[in-house]
This record gives C-alpha cells, structure tokens and sequence, in this order.
C-alpha cells in the first residue's frame, strides 16, 4: 500500500495520483504539481488516502506544494489568456481557409506551452498556422486533434434526457458501448434514438448493462420451454428488470399468456433446440 492524493486538473478530468510528500492535503485544495508535461495546477479530487501498488503508475510524481495566491492569480490570468488565444486561432485559421472547428485552448501553468483542440474530418496541414500562432505568443504550440466524444466532454450541454452531458458533468473516461448493449436492454435499434448529441452511441448504455447481463443469464429467454406452476408451456415475452415473463400455456394454446415471476418458471429447452429435434 502507498499513500496518495488524487488530482484533477478540470472539473470533469481524469483522476491522476500523485505522491503527498509530507504535505497535508484535503480534497478540494488547489495544489502544484510535477507532471511529464512540467509543473502545472490541479484540485485534489480525494483526501490523502492508500491504494495499492497495482494501481499507480510509477514513478509516482510529487505534490510539489499547495497553491499560493500567487499560483492562484497565475492560474486565473492563464483561464483569461485562453479566451484571447482562442479568438486568436479563430481569425488564423480563417486566414489559412482551414476546414477545422478549433474547441478548446490549454495553457501550461508555467506558460512553457499552449494547445490547442480542434476538430476535422481529415488530416489537415496545420504547419503554416502554428508558425503564425508561435511568432504571436512566443512560446511552444500544439494542436491536438479530437474526436467528436471528446469535443462534446469539453463544450458540454443537454442530452436527449434533458440533463447535462454525461461526459462534462462526471464521467473521467470514455467505455466501450456497442449496439449489442441496445439489443440487449430491448432498446429501439435506430440510430436517432440511442445516439447522443456528439452522433456516438450514448454513454449511458453502458451504466445498466452488467445488471441486464446477470439477469439475462438467470430470465429465461422468449420462446424457452418452461414448467410453470399452472404446467408447461413457451415464453413470449420477458421483461428482465421487472422480472416477469408471459407464458403461452399448452393447456390454453388459444388463450392469453399468462404472466409470472422469474422465480416461479423453470426452463426446459429452448424452442430453438426443439425445432431442431423435430427438423431430425
């Protein structure tokens, strides 16, 4: 086990540990810290706590010390630069007739470095704008190119749900989603409605789909043979968070299913294995 504080450098980043030293840390503090890209500023997400070796990526990067004023007028004097600097690129990249949508600009703490995030739907020759923007700031440029998950993370706005995107409110990093997890949660395959804002399937496929996995693997599946408590017969329909399915009994082949609880159905084989036999 080794002591350590997370720490986040914007409001929805990834978590990153860094080592405390012997400073006394709370989560919320604005603290300094050495990074592979130099010193930069960030906020602790956790108090100082233990993990095991496993999780930390060595070598483990020091807390070089928490904020002072001046760190935090640094700080707030970079966030007005980036503004300035974005506008800047804007007008650049018009003069250049780029076919780029610029999304976001990043300063380094110390001022060593400037990204710039942008999205295309190529590959673009950015060289003539980066010596435009480095004779202009003097200092080192970037442009980083993004996909339309991450543009959506940094601009934020309202999903189909009405609420906040996932992705710029809480989410640290992108999961896999594919349309199995749709199929599988008996969601509408059509594109329009299981997609988010940003075109990719919605984040939030992700969030229930171990619990549909263990119940799928516990529900009998439609057209499984089944022994009920009113005899036998073959699942129609299945509704796994509820846990009821309907069941077209052989004593009432033209009657209305009959409902019950997971519990009280016991698989036989499915229809599947039946037509099978019967095909033999």
């Amino acid at each position: 086990m080794e002591k350590v504080v997370g720490v986040r450098f914007s409001s929805t980043g990834k978590v990153y540990y860094f080592s405390p030293e012997k400073i006394n840390i709370s989560k919320g503090d604005v603290v300094v810290v050495e990074t592979a890209r130099g010193i930069e500023c960030g906020y602790a997400a956790t108090d100082i706590k233990e993990v095991d070796e496993d999780e930390i990526v060595k070598p483990l990067k020091p807390v070089v010390r928490l904020a002072t004023e001046t760190d935090k007028k640094t700080l707030n004097e970079n966030k007005k630069k980036e503004k300035d600097a974005y506008n800047i690129c804007l007008k650049k990249i018009a003069t250049h007739n780029l076919e780029m949508d610029l999304t976001d600009v990043e300063y380094a703490f110390d001022g060593s470095k400037i990204i710039f995030y942008f999205t295309a739907d190529g590959r673009i020759d950015f060289r003539e704008l980066v010596k435009d923007l480095a004779s202009i700031f003097h200092t080192r440029i970037e442009l980083r190119q993004i996909g339309v998950r991450d543009e959506s993370k940094m601009l934020g706005g309202l999903g189909i749900c009405g609420r906040p995107f996932c992705c710029s409110t809480f989410l640290n990093d992108f999961h896999s989603v594919s349309i199995k997890m749709a199929k599988e949660q008996g969601l509408s395959l059509s594109p329009g409605k299981i997609s988010g804002t940003c075109g990719r399937l919605m984040c939030c496929l992700k969030y229930e789909q171990n619990s549909y996995e263990y119940l799928s693997k516990i529900t009998a599946k439609k057209g499984t043979l089944v022994d009920t408590p009113q005899g036998r017969g073959k699942v129609v329909d299945v509704s796994l968070i509820a846990g009821k399915l309907k069941v077209q009994l052989d004593s009432m082949p033209e009657g209305a299913p009959v409902t019950f609880a997971r519990e009280e159905v016991k698989p036989l084989r499915s229809a599947k294995r039946n037509q099978q036999n019967a095909e033999e």
